[in-house]
C-alpha cells in the first residue's frame, strides 16, 4: 500500500511564472518590499518570455491591488477566522482568487496552477486548503459574490469593498472631493494600471526623441511621452539622457521652476524618483546651480547619477542650515501618505495608516521651517506633495501662511499650460487621477518678501 501511494504521488511543477509572482507578493507583502522596485528587477533577471512576463506584472499588481476585496471572499468561505490564517495561505488565496475573479484564466485552470505553487512553497496539507478555499470561490459567480453590496447603504463600507482601499483613505477623498460620485471615480481610477511614462531632460533629450521611439506625447506636459513595454530597454534612459517620471510629476517639477528664478536651487528632498534629475536639467539650460539633499546614502548615490554633476548631499533634510548657504528657490518634495499615486504603488494603501499620516505632517513642518531660514528674500519656496489629504496640503499651506508673515502665496495658475483646466485649489496646483490621467499630485508656492529698509 505504501509503495502504491508512492508510486502515484507526483512532484509539484508550479508555472515559473506563478512561482515568481507569489515569491514578489510574500516580499512586498511579508518583508516590505516596494513592488515597483521588485518586479521590474526580476523581470530583468529571468527568462520569461513576453507573455509570461505580462503575466507576472498583472498578478503581482493586481493581486496587491485589489487583495483586500479577495479578502473579503475569502473570509467567507474560510472554515477558520481569516486573520489567523497562515501568511503564506492568505497571500497564495488571493492570488488564485485574482485570477478567478479579475483575469480572463477559466476557473479550473486558476484553480490548478495555483494550487501548484502552495504544493511546491507551502507543502501538501497546506495546498489542500489553498484548494478548498479556491474551490468554494468558483461556485459562485462574480456578479453572485458581489449582489449583496448593493443593499450597503455606507458608501465608505461599500467602496471599501468594492474597490479595495481602506475606509480612512476613503473618507479622506471624500473630505476634498465633497462627492461621493467623484469619490467613486478616484478610486475606480487607482485600481487602473498606469503605462509607464516617460520624461525628456533639456539639454540631454526632447520630447520629439521620445515620439520617435514609439511614445504618445502626453496631454499636459511638453517634455513627455506615455509608451507600453519596458522603458529599460531604451537607450535614451540606459545612458541616462531620459528618465521615467509620472506626468503629475513633471507638472510640479516644471511650475516650480517656471515660477523661479535667481542662482541657486534646492530641491531639499531630493530622491532618486525624477524631480530632481529634471531640476537639475532646467538649471543647467538656464545656467543656475543646483543642489539636491537626499537623507538616505543608497538614494543619494542614486541622486548623482541623474543630475549629470551637479551637487548633492547626504543629510537630513531638517540640519539644512548647517551648510551655511542660501538659496534663491528651494522645493520641499516632502514624504508623505502617497495616496496619490496608489495606482503605481499598489501596496502602499495597505501599508499606510492614519498614524503614519500624524508623523508625516510633522516631518513636513519640520522640513518646512528648516528651509525658510537659508530661501534668500524675495526666493520662491514650493511645497510639493504626491497626496491629495487635507492634511498634508491646504494645512500645511494655511500653517505656513499664518506663522509667516513674510510669506505669500504665489497662484499656480500663471504658470500652468493652457490646457489644464480645474487643477487648482485655493492659489495651488491640486491633481486627481481621475480628472487629469495623472498621479494626484499638490503644489503649493510662496514668495518670501524682501524685508523692510530700516
Amino acid at each position: 500500500m505504501v509503495e502504491a501511494r508512492r508510486n502515484t504521488f507526483k512532484a509539484p511543477k508550479p508555472e515559473a511564472s506563478r512561482l515568481l509572482a507569489f515569491d514578489l507578493i510574500v516580499e512586498v507583502n511579508r518583508n516590505a518590499g516596494y513592488s515597483n522596485l521588485l518586479l521590474p528587477a526580476a523581470l530583468t533577471a529571468s527568462t520569461l518570455d513576453e507573455r509570461d512576463r505580462n503575466l507576472v506584472t498583472e498578478l503581482v499588481y493586481g493581486t496587491l491591488r485589489m487583495q483586500g476585496k479577495h479578502d473579503w471572499v475569502l473570509s467567507q468561505v474560510s472554515d477558520r477566522p481569516w486573520n489567523e490564517v497562515d501568511a503564506g495561505i492568505v497571500d497564495l488565496a488571493r492570488m488564485g482568487v485574482h485570477q478567478i475573479h479579475e483575469m480572463r484564466i477559466p476557473d479550473h485552470a486558476a484553480v490548478s496552477a495555483t494550487v501548484e505553487v502552495a504544493r511546491k512553497r507551502l507543502g501538501e496539507s497546506q495546498a489542500s486548503f489553498v484548494n478548498a478555499l479556491l474551490r468554494a470561490v468558483t461556485r459562485k459567480s462574480l456578479e453572485e459574490w458581489f449582489a449583496p453590496l448593493e443593499s450597503i447603504s455606507d458608501h465608505v463600507e461599500k467602496f471599501a469593498i468594492q474597490y479595495s482601499h481602506p475606509a480612512w483613505i476613503i473618507s479622506a477623498y471624500f473630505d476634498l472631493l465633497k462627492s461621493w460620485d467623484l469619490v467613486e471615480l478616484e478610486l475606480r481610477s487607482n485600481n487602473v494600471p498606469a503605462i509607464p511614462t516617460l520624461v525628456s531632460w533639456p539639454g540631454y533629450s526632447t520630447q520629439a526623441d521620445l515620439i520617435a521611439l514609439g511614445g504618445e506625447p502626453t496631454t499636459y506636459s511638453t517634455l513627455g511621452v506615455t509608451l507600453k513595454g519596458n522603458p529599460g530597454k531604451l537607450e535614451l534612459i540606459q545612458h541616462r539622457l531620459a528618465g521615467v517620471q509620472d506626468e503629475g510629476s513633471q507638472l510640479v517639477a516644471t511650475v516650480f521652476a517656471a515660477a523661479s528664478g535667481g542662482q541657486q536651487w534646492l530641491d531639499l528632498c531630493a530622491g532618486p524618483g525624477g524631480k530632481a534629475a529634471l531640476l537639475s536639467s532646467i538649471a543647467r539650460e538656464r545656467n543656475i546651480t543646483f543642489t539636491g539633499n537626499e537623507f538616505s546614502q543608497p538614494r543619494a548615490d542614486l541622486v548623482r547619477k541623474v543630475v549629470h554633476g551637479a551637487r548633492v548631499w547626504c543629510g537630513d533634510g531638517r540640519d539644512v542650515a548647517q551648510h551655511g548657504e542660501s538659496f534663491d528657490a528651494i522645493l520641499i518634495d516632502a514624504p508623505c501618505t502617497g495616496l496619490g499615486a496608489l495606482r503605481r504603488r499598489p501596496e502602499v494603501r495597505w501599508r499606510r495608516t492614519v498614524a503614519d499620516l500624524r508623523e508625516l505632517t510633522q516631518l513636513q513642518l519640520e522640513l518646512i521651517e528648516a528651509a525658510i531660514p537659508v530661501l534668500n528674500p524675495e526666493g520662491i519656496l514650493g511645497y510639493a506633495t504626491c497626496s491629495p489629504h487635507l492634511a498634508e496640503t491646504t494645512v500645511q499651506v494655511l500653517d505656513i501662511l499664518k506663522k509667516h508673515p513674510e510669506f505669500e502665496q504665489v497662484n499656480v495658475e500663471a504658470y500652468l499650460p493652457a490646457n489644464l483646466k480645474d487643477a487648482t485649489r485655493s492659489g495651488s496646483l491640486s491633481l486627481w487621477t481621475h480628472k487629469h490621467g495623472t498621479d494626484a499630485m499638490f503644489l503649493a508656492l510662496f514668495r518670501k518678501k524682501s524685508l523692510p529698509n530700516g
